[in-house]
């Protein structure tokens, strides 16, 4: 018997490998099913939800302004997008670490096709994020209180911030085969932060906005016009870096051919283009408009009268809803009132400082127009008592500046007047204050200059607010020119208003 002994092939070769958009299609699905159902990408997403559910309800308290809203969708999808590029780039590295490369040859995918369905495998994540973003800005553009305008270039940063990680990840997978690159990379990520090597550029514009995520520091809020965030460009700026790294990936990974180039060629353009227009300075027209918005805001401004004592409203277009909230408060503060103060006309006007845009988040200067009351743009929580508070200066010191130089015992006079109609005076009269306590010399918060508040005077306002409203408010219409007269002092004012004497040295007309 004769054994004929062949050697055998070294690897199966079944023609030439192609790319349908079927195959490639196929196995993105594939892939994007397993990348949805990691373990860390669930744990992301359950954190990210975690999240919206816990920080949401109270952004704003409950009065956002939209064009706020947007940019605070922006920070959370973070989370999930390094658990894409952790995860992506272990899927893209699979048939490396099994060992299993070599017997791709008999599939009719390319290496480069392969690579380009894991880059598709990210777009049912992303989804899953767009609809986070869309919950989470839903919820808020729905409230009874939500004002102002969105921009859904601002809305479409955190899928794109996922879409970039992942196109990293898969980028990675095909520059430094380890399992080991992925996650060096999220801790540099982390240390540049901490390190604080970020660009940052000069003012609202420069190398800040080549980071995937630009945000602002500033408590105000502006009218959406005055912004001066190029959102538009950012968006497009990463949606060009998307596609560049995305079809880096597939070169790397053996793709070839004129399209491709051509396509590459394009992204990288468009990031480069998009990058360096967001970079430039804020247009001439801008800061015009801004000047003024600030320095003039009647010009621009719409108002409205309301109230027995036909007090006007001036608010920037975006805010005239509000002004049924303002008529409000002031009439609760114009009911404790007395003597002229009861019926005394009052313009309320919003005002912002939207010269630095939102970089800018300085004090306002009182207004010295006579019984005008500054309103700032935020609403709800603690706005509510400053902005009674800046009601009830004006009530009793005429106009903002004066009110801010109040040291004697008109301030207890004030701080009743505004405290007293609020649900919880006792609580607002420690939310308004810096220190957040009800004894002792503290600052009272302003959205112009505060006052400050003795310890004298501290006490007899929080007995006042602790005694029956109708009580009180006898006294204070009863002795109202004594309680608003200058060299009040803190004594005095606890007599006319039955309040205990209070203790400790008052130097004058205010503690040392």
């Amino acid at each position: 018997m004769t054994t004929v002994v062949q050697e055998a092939p070294s690897e199966v070769t079944g023609g030439a490998p192609v790319r349908t958009p079927a195959a490639v299609l196929a196995l993105a699905l594939f892939e994007g099913r397993r990348l949805v159902l990691r373990a860390p990408v669930v744990v992301a997403f359950v954190g990210y939800v975690g999240w919206m559910v816990w920080r949401t309800p109270g952004f704003e308290g409950g009065f956002p302004a939209l064009q706020d809203a947007d940019r605070d969708t922006q920070a959370a999808p973070l989370l999930v997008a390094l658990a894409v590029l952790l995860c992506v780039n272990h899927a893209a590295l699979r048939s490396r670490r099994q060992d299993t490369e070599r017997l791709f040859s008999v599939l009719p995918l390319s290496p480069g096709a392969r690579t380009a369905a894991h880059a598709l495998s990210l777009l049912p994540v992303t989804g899953l994020t767009a609809l986070g973003v869309l919950g989470q800005f839903g919820y808020e553009a729905l409230r009874p209180g939500a004002v102002g305008t969105a921009s859904p270039a601002e809305l479409l940063v955190g899928p794109l911030v996922v879409l970039l990680f992942g196109a990293v990840g898969v980028l990675l997978a095909r520059l430094i085969p380890s399992v080991l690159a992925a996650p060096t990379v999220i801790v540099l990520f982390f240390a540049s932060f901490v390190v604080g090597v970020v660009p940052m550029g000069v003012g609202e514009r420069g190398t800040r906005w080549l980071v995937p995520i630009v945000g602002e520091s500033s408590s105000a809020a502006l009218p959406s016009d005055l912004l001066g965030r190029p959102a538009g460009w950012h968006a497009l700026y990463l949606v060009g870096l998307v596609l560049t790294l995305a079809l880096l990936a597939v070169v790397r990974g053996g793709g070839r051919g004129l399209p491709l180039a051509g396509a590459l060629a394009g992204a990288l353009a468009l990031a480069v283009t998009a990058g360096t227009v967001q970079t430039g300075a804020v247009p001439a027209d801008l800061r015009a408009a801004r000047a003024r918005a600030t320095l003039t805001p009647e010009k621009v401004q719409t108002c409205v009268t309301s109230g027995p004592a036909t007090t006007r409203y001036c608010a920037y277009p975006e805010w005239t809803s509000r002004a049924a909230t303002w008529a409000g408060i002031v009439g609760e503060v114009r009911a404790g009132a007395g003597g002229g103060a009861a019926d005394q006309r009052l313009v309320v006007r919003q005002r912002v400082e939207a010269r630095y845009g939102l970089d800018g988040d300085a004090a306002l200067t009182p207004a010295t127009v006579r019984h005008q009351v500054t309103a700032g743009t935020a609403w709800g929580g603690n706005r509510v008592p400053e902005f009674a508070v800046a009601v009830a200066g004006v009530l009793v010191a005429g106009d903002e500046r004066a009110a801010s130089r109040l040291c004697d015992g008109r301030v207890a006079t004030v701080m009743w007047l505004a405290l007293n109609g609020l649900p919880d005076p006792v609580r607002s009269l420690r939310d308004v204050r810096l220190d957040d306590s009800d004894s002792g010399s503290a600052i009272v918060v302003s959205r112009t200059d505060p006052l400050s508040m003795t310890a004298a005077q501290t006490a007899v306002v929080r007995d006042a607010l602790t005694r029956p409203r109708a009580e009180i408010a006898a006294k204070v219409k009863a002795n109202w020119s004594e309680l608003t007269a200058p060299k009040l002092t803190a004594a005095r004012a606890a007599t006319l208003l039955g309040t205990p004497a209070p203790k400790g040295k008052e130097a004058g007309t205010c503690d040392a």
